[in-house]
């Protein structure tokens, strides 16, 4: 899988095309259980299928929470244009040592048509998510809206693909995002979910989650 070009700020990747980390320089893996597993009342809500999906894979930290706390078969599916290869996925993980097991299997697995980390089976769908997402036959649970800002990359945020987002989420499915942008808000609102604000992570005023209508 190519790489999607990226400088280094000490251990954080930074997206050479969106001039944005690929995950918290405060701390990625406390963002990740803050925003996406916390945001979607995880691990409480969690049973055997229970599906998982998100915008944007960057480096597999989210994958990799997930599977850290997971303890039934889960399923993850995961939307990325620009994929890091495997020597860019390895600096990054090197960040997260107690994740060490999980993020060697995801490297093994790299570029198969699925990923077995720990409990959770994943699938990464590689393309622009404008396109690829509404092919895409499934609806999640929980979705994990984590593609670079939308001031940098507003394709990820535009009012017709969180349209898709709704669209497949399941009945009492939920999304959790670090944006609070006000237009993401509308966007998700239209798309048939009650939105609410919560504090966000590391001094973050807010962020969003919501669950489906």
């Amino acid at each position: 899988m190519p790489g999607g070009g990226v400088e280094w700020r000490g251990a954080v990747p930074v997206s050479n095309r969106f001039d944005d980390p690929y995950f918290s320089l405060a701390g990625g893996l406390e963002e990740t259980r803050h925003v996406f597993l916390a945001g979607n009342d995880l691990p409480a809500r969690l049973r055997p299928g229970f599906h998982v999906a998100e915008t944007g894979f960057g480096t597999g930290l989210n994958l990799l929470a997930l599977a850290q706390l997971a303890e039934v078969p889960l399923r993850f599916t995961s939307f990325e244009a620009f994929p890091l290869d495997v020597a860019t996925l390895a600096r990054a993980h090197a960040a997260f040592p107690e994740l060490a097991r999980l993020s060697a299997q995801l490297r093994a697995g790299w570029g198969a048509a699925r990923l077995q980390v720990g409990q959770v089976t994943a699938t990464v769908i590689l393309g622009d998510a404008c396109e690829t997402l509404p092919a895409w036959q499934g609806r999640a649970d929980a979705w994990f809206l984590d593609g670079f800002s939308p001031a940098r990359n507003p394709e990820l945020w535009s009012d017709t693909l969180l349209a898709e987002i709704g669209r497949h989420t399941a009945p009492g499915g939920t999304f959790a995002t670090y944006t609070a942008a006000g237009h993401v808000r509308r966007a998700l609102e239209a798309a048939g979910f009650s939105v609410t604000r919560s504090p966000g992570f590391a001094g973050k005023r807010h962020m969003s989650r919501g669950i489906l209508r």
